[in-house]
């Protein structure tokens, strides 16, 4: 009687786990839990001085006396009121958005005339001219400002005007604009030129019609750039500006100084000379993105 024989039983191979790993990629891929929470905590220590700003303005001072860390109860608008419809504020804040406006303007067309010849032409001593704005980044307006009140005071006259805070710190500002701007124009096709000129475009007509409409983006981020550093401007509208010619964050320290007691009002002074740049640059956030892209992609 023949016997038959079966084939030994083989064992199937356990699972790796792979899928466990591949859960964990999926759950931790938008970052390590360290990151967030260090951003957290950036978060609240840069937000939680603003909030205690804007919330103590909506209290009485009799209130922040007795309780400090409190929420308003009951919430209190007189203080915004009162800011409001002092004539004062409304002074402050249109010089500041004249010096911050001539400012803005200036930084965006002389800022991209520098950086267009620097980004699309070819020429003896081009990267040793483009070093020199380079180097102007390690020079604030700070180490300058005591030579700058004597030239603009005696030499040209432009004290306490807004033409006298606003050249300087567009000069100032020139700098950051040609080294932000080169890179993004440098990053614009040479097809597109070279089109133009088949076309019968000049130069200047490409630089018009062309370059122009296309490096929006990174005129967008170095225009708000400036207003913003405008805007936060202290010690050149200080040494230079005096009464009604003040300047935003000269009357949020002049407030302050002549209501020291009125804790919640200069709180609520300070909550609303702070809104208009935030709204700016929060509105404008999208556009200075896409603009630095454009410049670190060149």
């Amino acid at each position: 009687m023949a016997t038959t024989t079966r084939p030994p039983a083989t064992t199937a191979p356990e699972p790796q786990p792979t899928s466990r790993r591949r859960g964990g990629a999926r759950r931790f891929q938008g970052g390590s839990p360290l990151v967030y929470a260090v951003a957290f905590v950036v978060v609240c220590a840069t937000l939680g001085p603003v909030l205690y700003g804007v919330l103590s303005g909506f209290r009485t001072n009799g209130q922040l006396t007795e309780s400090p860390a409190a929420l308003p109860d009951p919430w209190v608008f007189t203080n915004y009121t009162g800011v409001i419809t002092n004539p004062s504020f409304w002074q402050y804040t249109l010089n500041s958005v004249v010096i911050a406006v001539i400012t803005t303007a200036i930084v965006v067309i002389f800022g991209v005339m520098a950086a267009y010849p620097l980004a699309r032409y070819t020429f003896k001593g081009r990267e040793a001219l483009f070093m020199v704005f380079v180097a102007g980044l390690l020079f604030p307006a700070t180490v300058a400002v005591i030579p700058l009140f004597i030239l603009l005071t005696q030499n040209f006259g432009l004290g306490n005007s807004w033409w006298g805070v606003a050249l300087p710190q567009a000069a100032f500002a020139l700098p950051m604009t040609v080294v932000i701007l080169r890179p993004f124009l440098q990053a614009l096709p040479k097809e597109l030129e070279e089109a133009a000129q088949l076309d019968g475009t000049s130069r200047i007509g490409f630089f018009w019609r062309i370059l122009l409409p296309l490096s929006g983006p990174g005129m967008v981020t170095v225009g708000v750039l400036a207003f913003v550093g405008s805007w936060n401007a202290y010690l050149l509208p200080l040494l230079l500006l005096q009464g009604d010619m003040k300047t935003l964050p000269l009357g949020v320290a002049d407030f302050s100084s002549e209501h020291s007691a009125d804790t919640a009002g200069v709180f609520a002074f300070t909550t609303l000379a702070m809104i208009p740049a935030l709204v700016f640059f929060l509105a404008m956030q999208k556009r200075i993105v896409n603009g630095l892209q454009g410049a670190v992609k060149g």
